[in-house]
C-alpha cells in the first residue's frame, strides 16, 4: 500500500475514535479544562501520532496527517450543517437543568454536574438562589447557561459603567 495512503486512513480512524470517545464521555469535558485535562490532551495527542503516522516520521508523514485531520474535520462540519441526521448523531443536545427554580436531580446526576457547579454558574450569572432561576441549561458547548427573573427577562451580565466628570457650576 502507498505509504501516504496509508497515513491517510490511519489518520481518518484516529479522528473517529476521538469524535467517539469525546461523545462518550461527554460536552461537560469540554466547558472549562483544568490541569489533569491538559495533560491528558497532550498524552493523547502523543500516543495517538504513532497510530497516524506508523514508522513515518518524516516532516511529509506529519504534514500529511495533519492536512488530512484539517481537510476531514471541514467535510465533516460541511455534513453536520448540511444533514441534520448526521448532525443529531454527532452532536449533544442542550440540557434543562433547573425550570422555574426545580432542579431536575435526575438529569444532573445523569450529566454528573454537582450542586456545588450549578450554584458557581448561577453566581457568575448574578443568581443567588434556586428559586430566581427561570431556566438553567447545559449547553451543547458544555457551558452552564443561567435565565432568571420572574415573567420578565433580565440582563446577567453587567457592563462596567464608564464613570464621567460631572462640572460643578
Amino acid at each position: 500500500m502507498n505509504p501516504y495512503l496509508d497515513i491517510v486512513l490511519r489518520s481518518i480512524s484516529v479522528y473517529f475514535f476521538m469524535i467517539i470517545a469525546l461523545r462518550i464521555f461527554g460536552k461537560k469535558e469540554l466547558s472549562q479544562l483544568n490541569t489533569a485535562d491538559i495533560i491528558l490532551i497532550l498524552l493523547i495527542s502523543n500516543s495517538v501520532q504513532n497510530a497516524m503516522v506508523g514508522n513515518d516520521t518524516s516532516l511529509w508523514g506529519g504534514l500529511t496527517a495533519a492536512a488530512v485531520l484539517f481537510a476531514f474535520n471541514f467535510i465533516l462540519k460541511k455534513l453536520i450543517y448540511t444533514y441534520k441526521p448526521f448532525s443529531d448523531f454527532l452532536l449533544e443536545k442542550p440540557e434543562i437543568l433547573i425550570h422555574d427554580g426545580n432542579l431536575d436531580f435526575k438529569k444532573l446526576g445523569q450529566l454528573n454536574i454537582t450542586s456545588e457547579e450549578l450554584k458557581e454558574a448561577m453566581r457568575e450569572h448574578g443568581v443567588e438562589y434556586f428559586k430566581d432561576v427561570r431556566l438553567a441549561m447545559l449547553e451543547i458547548d458544555g457551558n452552564i447557561s443561567i435565565v432568571s427573573g420572574k415573567g420578565y427577562l433580565r440582563q446577567t451580565h453587567h457592563k462596567r459603567m464608564k464613570k464621567t466628570k460631572k462640572t460643578i457650576r
